[in-house]
């Protein structure tokens, strides 16, 4: 049969335009389905959920040696002995009326570690960036506290009270305390006014030092007599004799 050239040629022509068309097509796939307003993106972890930043030690330096208070004094009392405390099995024991226990030296940004354990209604607490000018270590220094929750009345005046708040300015967010007489891990983070408090590896609060929110905060409580209380950029860290039973352990500090 004879080929018909005009037919060839306009079926030819039709092939060419159709794969053309294929080449150029867009991708069918459907785009990505935009967030909705019923899922939103999640939300960065809280204080409370937000795990141990690290549990490297290098570069730590004991603060306490096990069996002397070697670096350490009475409040206003540098070079003579210590009284109220004791230094025994490898930790310090708060056992009579005596003076909160300060280092000898400053420190100002740190990443400071301790062990603490509470008698059954104890209360004590840690200061850090607290200086000598003043009748009490509180009237300067940020206290953690320590404390049975449980036990002791401090328990029932809020939860800024609690074990791991910064005493009454913030209070402990996802806090879980070991029972009366176990170890409890702590830890404080300071670096310039952004400062932390961490327990047993949870970080319960993060704040910021001389913002609004924190003037406000202190402008609440009895620190807004005090116009040293928390406005140093370093100083002593100490050990808050208040009177009731506690020891603290494997303290160790790394300057950042």
């Amino acid at each position: 049969m004879p080929i018909n050239v005009p037919r060839l040629a306009l079926l030819s022509t039709a092939v060419l335009t159709l794969l053309a068309a294929c080449a150029k097509a867009p991708d069918a796939s459907p785009p990505p389905a935009a967030p909705s307003a019923a899922a939103p993106a999640q939300a960065p972890q809280s204080a409370a959920e937000t795990p141990a930043a690290s549990d490297d030690e290098t570069g730590f330096t004991p603060l306490f040696d096990g069996s002397s208070f070697a670096g350490w004094h009475l409040y206003k009392k540098p070079g003579e002995p210590v009284t109220g405390w004791a230094a025994k099995d490898g930790a310090i024991e708060r056992i009579s009326g005596g003076a909160d226990l300060m280092t000898d030296r400053d420190y100002g940004d740190f990443d400071l570690r301790f062990e603490w354990k509470i008698s059954e209604g104890g209360n004590s607490g840690v200061f850090y960036r607290a200086n000598e000018n003043n009748e009490f270590a509180y009237w300067s220094g940020i206290e953690y506290q320590v404390l049975d929750n449980d036990r002791h009345p401090d328990g029932k005046n809020g939860p800024d009270r609690h074990a791991g708040a910064v005493y009454a300015i913030y209070p402990p967010q996802g806090a879980v305390p070991k029972p009366v007489g176990e170890w409890n891990q702590s830890r404080i983070v300071a670096q310039g006014a952004h400062v932390e408090h961490w327990l047993n590896g949870v970080k319960v609060a993060d704040y910021t030092l001389w913002s609004p929110e924190w003037k406000e905060r202190v402008a609440q409580t009895k620190f807004k007599d005090w116009p040293d209380y928390g406005q140093a950029k370093q100083g002593r860290i100490g050990l808050q004799d208040h009177g009731d039973a506690v020891s603290f352990r494997n303290l160790r500090i790394r300057e950042l």
